[in-house]
């Protein structure tokens, strides 16, 4: 079991839970802030001074104050209005991803949301029921909203739900489990749980995960192809690397030795050539460009699953709830985009090793195609085809989302991140 406390998910521990189930619990700790800051909120609702998000409307809405006894259905309406996503359902384990990290961010004290509802995501999470969220509608900005109010329409025993693979209506699996839903939310919940960058992270994290394993089985893949076409080793001399001091470049060019350590396939330069294309001889330049990206976009990711980003931020020591704007998904959005064009160049450049491999013009001496009785077989002509296919369709999904923006909510948020798409590009 993982225990949350708001500031040690890593990416390991995040797809421990989203992919492979572990469970979770939040920490006595945290629980005592989210009951403080709950505090804080239940004293603004009974003084009536308008606070955002908590008695008034929202975005354009803001001005519009709400009454003490409409609290409540406003948090419901909120969640009924902003769930409108389109497009097919996100996966079970981005959904998952979704929830771990939204219970992260609000047991830090910082949102006000009540213990039971907080309580009440993690028994979903743990007992496996997934909300139906759909996968697109998010700006990235003013938080994932239409995908976060997906995710929280069955705490109220509204919406969707993936129970043992079969989507249902939400109160069907509830009473098939015997879960019994939130009566109704209070003051600034829906607000809570909705104003944030989870679906972003949760996309972006997972895709993140899965890239350094295709980073590292790029590396497994060239030293196979160096072996195959006798590459020569001196383009991968640490002595090469540390002359020009990038950390990705070092480190790819000594595992690459490391996978070659004993090889009689290898050669050495001069001996059959000078020097092997540059999709062989520069690969430690590019995977380990990978690698510096990959490491950055980790980086950030790890940040944001453990920060704070709701609206308004609820401040327990100073007694003030400061209305800004931690819902902006820029901080994530540039390096999704950073990091789909990471993943582009890893099959940009495998491509053209699966070229030299397969054309007898390049190959070294094997077979056309790798394959006896050529023209009789094709063999491996159409793998290539299809990888030249896929590099070039990477190539469009290279474009960045994040310089992208349409502004919303009658021009209140005139700037987005469109972080989201960015993530998903990626993915």
């Amino acid at each position: 079991m993982i225990i949350l406390d708001g500031k040690n998910l890593t990416l390991e521990s995040f797809i421990q839970v989203a992919r492979f189930k572990e469970e979770v619990k939040i920490a006595q700790s945290s629980m005592k802030l989210v009951r403080k800051s709950r505090e804080f909120v239940e004293k603004v609702v009974e003084s009536e001074d308008p606070v955002y998000g908590i008695n008034t409307g929202f975005g354009k809405l803001s001005d519009t104050s709400v009454s003490k006894e409409d609290v409540s259905k406003l948090q419901e309406n909120l969640l009924m209005s902003h769930a409108c996503g389109v497009g097919s359902p996100f996966s079970d384990e981005i959904v998952r991803g979704m929830m771990v990290l939204r219970i992260n961010a609000l047991i830090k004290g910082y949102s006000g949301i009540r213990p039971v509802t907080l309580e009440k995501l993690v028994e979903l999470l743990n007992k496996d029921v997934c909300p139906v969220v759909f996968e697109k509608g998010s700006l990235g900005a003013s938080g994932d909203l239409a995908p976060l109010s997906h995710m929280s329409l069955p705490l109220i025993g509204k919406g969707e739900v993936y129970y043992q693979g079969k989507r249902m209506d939400t109160m069907d699996a509830f009473n098939e489990l015997g879960i019994n839903p939130i009566k109704r939310l209070k003051a600034k919940e829906g607000l809570s749980l909705i104003n944030g960058t989870q679906a972003m992270t949760s996309v972006g994290a997972i895709t993140l995960y899965d890239a350094f394993r295709l980073y590292k089985l790029s590396n497994i893949s060239l030293s196979t192809t160096i072996e195959a076409t006798n590459g020569i080793l001196d383009a991968f001399d640490p002595r090469v690397h540390t002359a020009r001091g990038q950390l990705g470049q070092i480190e790819v060019a000594k595992e690459i030795l490391t996978f070659l350590e004993g090889s009689s396939y290898t050669t050495r330069q001069g001996e059959l050539r000078m020097q092997d294309a540059y999709s062989i001889r520069c690969a430690p330049q590019v995977h380990g460009a990978v690698l510096d990206a990959l490491n950055f976009v980790k980086e950030k990711v790890e940040i944001e699953m453990n920060a704070v980003t709701d609206n308004p931020v609820i401040f327990i020591e100073d007694g003030l709830a400061i209305s800004a704007g931690n819902f902006h998904g820029e901080p994530l959005a540039m390096p999704f985009d950073y990091l789909g064009i990471a993943i582009s160049e890893m099959g940009n450049i495998s491509e053209r090793r699966i070229e030299r491999m397969v054309n007898p013009s390049l190959s070294n001496g094997l077979p056309a195609f790798l394959v006896e009785k050529s023209g009789i077989n094709s063999g491996f002509m159409i793998v290539q085809y299809s990888a030249a296919s896929l590099v070039s369709e990477n190539k469009v999904l290279a474009h960045p989302a994040s310089v992208d923006s349409i502004p919303s909510s009658a021009n209140q948020e005139d700037h987005v991140s469109m972080g989201t798409i960015g993530a998903r590009k990626a993915g």
